[in-house]
């Protein structure tokens, strides 16, 4: 993944009507990444990669069994969307 795509992943996302939707068609998009519908407070403390009005995506990395969350679209192999909470 690159920063053009994680764009293209946020546009896809935001026009979506949820979070399921917006899985549905990232998995289509990105068939090479895992996407997973998460609940934005389990991501409390972590910085979404991308964040739109509606929805936000985490890029998770992983070297084989854990996941962690990166910042870098080189390293991503998971989105991890959520609705995106107001501040």
């Amino acid at each position: 993944m690159d920063a053009t795509q994680l764009r293209d992943a946020l546009t896809l996302a935001e026009a979506s009507p949820g979070p399921r939707e917006a899985a549905a068609v990232l998995r289509q998009r990105f068939a090479s990444l895992r996407v997973v519908v998460v609940d934005a407070q389990d991501m409390r403390g972590e910085f979404p990669a991308a964040s739109g009005g509606r929805v936000s995506i985490w890029l998770g990395a992983s070297e084989g069994h854990c996941w962690s969350v990166t910042l870098d679209p080189a390293q991503a192999s998971a989105l991890f969307v959520a609705d995106r909470v107001a501040s």
